[in-house]
């Protein structure tokens, strides 16, 4: 774990990103994953949610 990582754990949270098909908000949503959260990604767009949560889940 890097040092950046031992100090923003979000290990055992939860968040919900809205306007994560794309931009800043999959930006958001994945470097919250990466940091240990549970992420929810919403759109308005159903197959770029679920492409950036398959993303996601299979980093």
């Amino acid at each position: 774990m890097t040092p950046a990582a031992t100090l923003f754990d979000l290990s055992g949270k939860s968040a919900v990103v809205t306007g994560a098909s794309r931009g800043i908000g999959e930006a958001i949503a994945r470097r919250l994953a990466e940091h240990g959260a549970d992420v929810v990604v919403s759109s308005r767009k159903i197959d770029a949610c679920e492409t950036v949560a398959a993303s996601i889940n299979d980093a």
